[in-house]
């Protein structure tokens, strides 16, 4: 299963054209109740974002987002697959329980392997039925068949709770 095909309105396709494509390099896996996200890049920061784009993208179409606000995350591990964790519950959170914010780009400002701490940064608005397609909601982050590949093509593979 590629992308999510969401019904927008006129309102939201206008948005939409109003800004260049979206570079996605994710996928959704089937998995058994859940989803499961496969996300790549040219470097692991990307593959980091992609992963935490493809969860938003599972929400809403990431395109009708306006990226009119920015919100900087910072989160730590005690590994890397705690790193992504808490690098996609920290997002998660700004968008269930903090600010409502659903961003259009997560950029990874840095991610430091030796210490598991990641910094970024997104750019997008406070979410909004009326101006975004519904899509699934995202209850939570697991740590079930989690995998991330750096050597090569960095590749993610994260299943998330719906």
């Amino acid at each position: 299963m590629d992308d999510r095909v969401l019904d927008l309105t006129e309102a939201q396709k206008k948005i939409k054209s109003k800004y260049p494509k979206i570079n996605k390099k994710y996928e959704y896996l089937d998995h058994t109740a859940d989803v499961q996200i496969h996300s790549w890049g040219a470097t692991l920061e990307e593959a980091f974002e992609q992963c935490a784009m493809g969860m938003f993208g599972y929400m809403t179409d990431t395109e009708t987002v306006e990226p009119t606000d920015t919100v900087q995350v910072e989160s730590s591990g005690d590994d890397m697959q705690s790193l992504l964790y808490h690098f996609l519950d920290d997002w998660l959170y700004k968008f269930c329980a903090d600010l409502f914010f659903v961003p259009r780009e997560i950029k990874v400002l840095d991610i430091d392997k030796s210490h598991f701490k990641i910094r970024s940064i997104g750019w997008g608005e406070e979410f909004s039925l009326e101006k975004h397609p519904q899509g699934t909601e995202v209850k939570a982050i697991t740590y079930s068949a989690m995998q991330i590949y750096d050597t090569g093509k960095p590749e993610i593979f994260a299943i998330v709770d719906i």
